[in-house]
């Protein structure tokens, strides 16, 4: 696992400022702290910081080939390079290593931008071709790991695994983009391929990017996408398909030359890797756990019942209910606002598993692939009563009842109803978006300042949802909802998480169930499959019967939490208040103060749970301090 980085003179062949290149490699040291490299010529500059994984001896990069025409910067993994190497020599290519790195070159070298489609992992990586004066960029298909771009004013084309790469560029636009603002406080992440900077970008994941000399506006083109439901029954998918698969993708992902291990959480995903890993390895699998002091987050009992099953060595560290810390890293870690409270214990399982291993493999995919979500439930719920009433009979009904129900936080959930009536008032696409925003429309707009909504110019964060929509307006209700969360939630909050903090420790995460092939497949499961007699899941669940013991396979779903709520109402009361109420916030000019105020209050007197939206909020402000230093 690496950094990449890069500078592409569009207008010319001036030559590269070589220190600004090495500060903007620099700053991601942490993604590869092995080795580092630089190429350049007259108008190109790209760099690379290397963790490694593969062919310690001969992975350095920038790698070039024999006549030096054709060079690459790579972040990630091609498992299947070795396969391909043996098809590149049979067409009379060369080899003068043994790392996946050099594969990549052939690669394009035979097949051009059509390379893309013959590598199995997770990547993103640059080509840079000397003849065709061209760089031709690539994000693997389901987004595992990233890769950000600009085109500056001065015309220099710039690229990065990190935001904080480009941020090194001193032309690096660091105006805030509204829409993304918009986008951030109703996910609590920002969607691809927008940044929170204007005229900044992150590729979106199956997509290539070729950048020509002269070329200011290169647009991005797609080389795979997700096919819901369109196997042919004959084929059904089973149980016993579902094993070996799910086994093949596990395996393929046990090659390295560095210590190797997988996280564990006790639920569901994490122990089915750990299963599958201690079949196909000889030795015991080094298991890596993190567990809270508070009950309903803390699932170590399950972990260490699944790591005593199959003899892992398993190691636990318990996070203490006061591990703050890490709230004032998270920005710089980020780079960008984020609001999953789960990265916090992602970034102590990171660092405790970096003890052990350089590399593991996690659970991260299952629930949007085989339909874990509980709201999906919900969701299928929602759209059998849109089928019966028209909109223009729900949309008066449900929105008056929508509109003067309580959001009753501190009832039992089947009594919260106010968003499930709401979201009865739209059309499934703004329904389910109005399910998954974190601040809802309405209450988003008495969040934001007058003046910030005139700069939002009408835009809502629903349009991140239609145009994924469009994509698959004939599928069944359930495919609908996982195609949108497989391009938006998990690319966007699970992934991204789970990259920058692996990264800021070093060690390299790999996800099996994120296997393309496996997804090819899985995508095919009826919906009649995914969810059965309301559990979600199923399919998976069943196969996994006989490797996994029934309270850890069907028990309530516990989730990567922390307290929040219990933090906001003691320990962080005064922090929340010093940062939400400060000149910071004033000052940006997108707030209303009063609507702040107002959440801070009614969540310390218990009478409402706004932990979510506090955090977001005090994760933003974390963001603008970081931005101001």
């Amino acid at each position: 696992m690496c950094g990449i980085s890069g500078i592409f003179d569009l207008k010319g062949s001036a030559d590269i400022d070589q220190n600004v290149l090495v500060n903007m490699n620099t700053v991601q040291s942490h993604r590869g702290p092995d080795d580092d490299g630089f190429y350049f010529a007259p108008g190109i500059g790209i760099a690379h910081r290397r963790l490694s994984i593969i062919d310690l001896a001969g992975g350095h990069q920038p790698m070039f080939n024999q006549s030096e025409t054709i060079g690459v910067v790579f972040n990630g993994e091609i498992y299947n390079f070795k396969q391909l190497a043996q098809e590149l020599i049979a067409l009379g290519h060369h080899f003068e290593t043994d790392s996946d790195t050099e594969t990549i070159i052939h690669a394009w070298a035979q097949w051009g931008e059509l390379c893309v489609e013959r590598f199995r992992g997770m990547f993103a990586f640059a080509i840079w071709d000397k003849n065709q004066d061209l760089l031709f960029l690539a994000r693997d298909r389901l987004g595992i790991k990233p890769l950000y771009y600009s085109i500056l004013d001065c015309g220099q084309f710039i690229f990065g695994s990190e935001l904080k790469v480009l941020k090194q560029h001193p032309q690096c636009c660091r105006v805030l983009d509204p829409q993304a603002i918009e986008e951030y406080f109703s996910f609590g992440y920002i969607p691809e391929p927008r940044s929170i900077f204007q005229g900044v970008y992150k590729l979106k994941p199956g997509h290539t990017l070729t950048i020509n000399k002269g070329d200011l506006s290169p647009v991005s083109q797609q080389y795979w996408d997700l096919h819901f439901d369109n196997a042919p029954l004959v084929n059904q998918p089973n149980e016993e398909q579902l094993i070996e698969r799910f086994t093949q993708a596990v395996d393929v992902r046990l090659m390295s030359e560095v210590p190797l291990g997988a996280f564990l959480s006790g639920g569901v995903d994490s122990s089915a890797v750990v299963a599958m890993m201690s079949k196909l390895q000889d030795s015991a699998v080094k298991a890596c756990s993190i567990g809270f002091d508070v009950d309903g987050f803390n699932e170590t009992e399950y972990a260490t019942e699944v790591a005593k099953k199959y003899q892992a060595e398993h190691c636990i560290k318990q996070v203490k209910s006061d591990d703050f810390d890490l709230i004032d890293k998270l920005a710089d870690l980020y780079d960008e606002p984020f609001a999953d409270s789960s990265a916090l214990p992602t970034y102590r399982l990171c660092e405790m598993a970096k003890e052990r291993v350089t590399v593991a493999l996690s659970g991260d995919g299952a629930d949007e692939l085989m339909a874990g979500y509980r709201r999906y439930q919900w969701h299928l719920k929602e759209q059998k009563v849109r089928q019966l009433l028209p909109l223009s009979v729900r949309k008066p009904l449900f929105g008056l009842l929508g509109r003067i129900y309580p959001k009753l936080d501190w009832a039992p959930k089947f009594v919260r109803a106010k968003t499930t009536f709401q979201s009865m008032s739209f059309d499934w696409v703004e329904g389910y978006h109005n399910s998954m925003s974190l601040i809802r429309s309405d209450e988003r707009s008495r969040l934001f300042s007058q003046d910030f909504k005139q700069s939002l110019n009408g835009y809502n964060s629903v349009s991140v949802f239609r145009e994924h929509a469009k994509q698959v307006e004939n599928l069944h209700p359930l495919s609908q909802v996982q195609y949108i969360d497989m391009k938006t939630y998990l690319v966007g909050d699970i992934l991204t998480k789970v990259d920058r903090a692996s990264m800021a420790h070093s060690i390299e995460v790999r996800v099996p169930l994120l296997d393309h092939q496996f997804v090819e497949w899985a995508v095919n499961i009826p919906p009649s499959d995914r969810i059965i007699a309301g559990q979600g899941k199923a399919i998976f669940k069943k196969s996994l019967e006989p490797h996994l013991p029934n309270d850890v396979l069907y028990r309530k779903k516990m989730g990567f939490g922390v307290p929040l709520a219990q933090w906001f109402r003691g320990p962080l009361k005064h922090k929340l208040e010093q940062g939400l109420l400060s000149s910071t916030m004033i000052e940006c000019g997108i707030f209303n103060m009063d609507t702040i105020k107002w959440l801070i209050s009614s969540h310390s007197e218990g009478t409402r749970d706004n932990s979510a939206s506090l955090w977001m909020l005090l994760m933003f402000e974390r963001f603008l301090v970081s931005e101001l230093k």
